[in-house]
């Protein structure tokens, strides 16, 4: 087995993370290495979501752990061509983050319960309902795969406001 690589995350604003990810035709070693170094990056970030996106790789996988106590078993989920399926009506704000916009936190409203389709790292069809932060994790990978990130939730005042702050930060971080 070869060995997880860590990999940089891209930050907004770059056009990569804006861009629609193509649907994945099989699952392979390839997309299985992906998802290794995936799991690897998140948790090294320390994330609970990261889709294939923010690595640069304009494919449709996501990887999540939305388990955060110190003690408790990680529950890693790596979802190949994920789909929500079914929405509550029910709503819940949760205060998001995401590792292409370090440091940058804002409440979010989104369905409060999803019923989610992928396909497992094997290739097998999976189906499954998430609640409370897993749903709330779900929904903001599946985002990305998709070209839309947390901020373009947020009123365009706010949002300006984050992109500035990253633009800066990129600038700062090209310097070093």
């Amino acid at each position: 087995m070869r060995a997880m690589t860590i990999r940089p995350i891209l930050i907004h604003p770059d056009p990569r993370l804006k861009k629609v990810a193509a649907a994945l035709d099989d699952v392979n070693d390839a997309v299985r290495a992906l998802a290794g170094d995936m799991f690897e990056t998140m948790y090294d970030a320390p994330g609970i979501g990261l889709a294939a996106p923010q690595v640069g790789v304009l494919e449709r996988l996501i990887v999540l752990d939305c388990v955060k106590e110190e003690d408790a078993e990680p529950q890693p989920i790596a979802m190949i061509n994920p789909e929500i399926i079914a929405t509550s009506d029910e709503t819940s704000v949760y205060e998001e983050g995401c590792l292409s916009i370090p440091d940058q936190f804002a409440d979010v409203e989104r369905p409060a319960e999803v019923t989610a389709r992928w396909l497992d790292l094997d290739g097998n069809l999976q189906e499954r309902d998430f609640d409370g932060l897993w749903a709330t994790c779900v929904q903001h990978e599946i985002d990305h795969l998709n070209g839309k990130l947390f901020i373009d939730y947020l009123k365009p005042l706010r949002r300006q406001m984050i992109t500035r702050k990253m633009q800066k930060l990129k600038k700062e971080r090209t310097r070093e």
